[in-house]
């Protein structure tokens, strides 16, 4: 099979397509052959080990023994071609997405996954959406959904939306909408007439204004890119206000855990366990028209490197795809 493998970190030219053994499916194991798969900013933050440097080493450690054949890529969408003996949830023929997790390896054509959740979690694709929509569901879908169930959005509540013309932040004003809230969205200048079509009641151009300075309250700030000040976000957090981190830096993690809150505001950060039911929410409310996914660029399998040079420029709207 042929897949685009990172020889070493740096740069995206380190990609090379090679033609490697198809991989054979475990009992507990489907194997799928993969149709489309993204190209994310985490994926570049591996690619480049651009991490904070605690985190930086460990990340080295448990990627070098992988070199110089690593396949990255966690999102995907693709047909179940086989199945191991002990799965019954799956059957060959079954067209799903989501996500291999910290297992990686879908800039290939086929991969090896447990079918009940682990690292990573699958589900039956929706049907009125290609793979190349439905790929994009995996992370950004997930991630939306478990912080916005997190914060229990009620009906005319205000929510502000930071990053929210990427891959996370696209599902998150579509959904913060669907839950009935007053949706207000922050990206580039670039974005705003697509966060508007999204739903967004209100956008702000991040580049000519800092929302904390505007004297507005929120029930809930999603920051989904961790760039927001901490300090000046609480302040601008209503009593029972709801703070989420989707990406936290060391310092807001700190901060989160130790910073007296007041008048029954919360800190909400990223946490494991995203399963089955919240992709089966997804793919209901894809069916019935709620939300859809925002393409930004479409690359083929060969052009992966080409793929992490946008990405790496922050100016994506939505998702960038991967096809095969």
């Amino acid at each position: 099979m042929r897949a685009n493998v990172l020889t070493k970190f740096g740069p995206p030219e380190a990609f090379q397509l090679k033609d490697i053994k198809k991989p054979v499916p475990k009992d507990d194991e489907v194997l799928i052959r993969i149709w489309a798969t993204t190209v994310t900013a985490a994926d570049c933050q591996i690619r480049s080990l651009n991490f904070p440097f605690w985190a930086r080493l460990p990340i080295r450690i448990w990627l070098d023994r992988r070199l110089p054949n690593l396949i990255l890529g966690q999102e995907l969408a693709g047909e179940v071609e086989a199945v191991g003996k002990a799965v019954n949830r799956f059957k060959p023929g079954d067209q799903i997405f989501g996500t291999a997790g910290f297992r990686l390896g879908t800039y290939a054509e086929y991969v090896c996954l447990p079918a009940a959740p682990a690292a990573g979690v699958l589900g039956l694709k929706p049907a009125n959406m290609s793979y190349e929509e439905a790929v994009a569901l995996s992370i950004g879908g997930l991630e939306a959904v478990h912080f916005l169930r997190k914060a229990y959005i009620r009906g005319g509540e205000r929510v502000l939306i930071v990053g929210a013309g990427g891959s996370i932040g696209t599902f998150a004003v579509q959904l913060a909408s669907h839950f009935g809230a007053e949706v207000t969205g922050i990206d580039s200048t670039g974005k705003l007439d697509m966060l508007r079509a999204l739903g967004a009641d209100y956008v702000i151009d991040y580049t000519r204004e800092d929302f904390t300075k505007s004297g507005e309250t929120y029930d809930v700030i999603f920051d989904v890119i961790g760039k927001s000040s901490f300090s000046d976000s609480l302040k601008s957090l209503k009593p029972n206000g709801r703070y989420m981190l989707g990406n936290p830096g060391a310092s807001q993690t700190v901060r989160g855990h130790w910073t007296p809150l007041r008048n029954g505001q919360k800190v909400i950060f990223r946490t494991a366990g995203q399963g089955t039911d919240e992709l089966d929410f997804l793919r209901e409310l894809v069916e019935a028209g709620h939300i859809r996914t925002v393409i930004d660029r479409r690359y083929p399998l060969e052009q992966i490197a080409d793929a992490h040079r946008y990405v790496d420029t922050g100016q994506k709207k939505g998702n960038v795809i991967i096809t095969f």
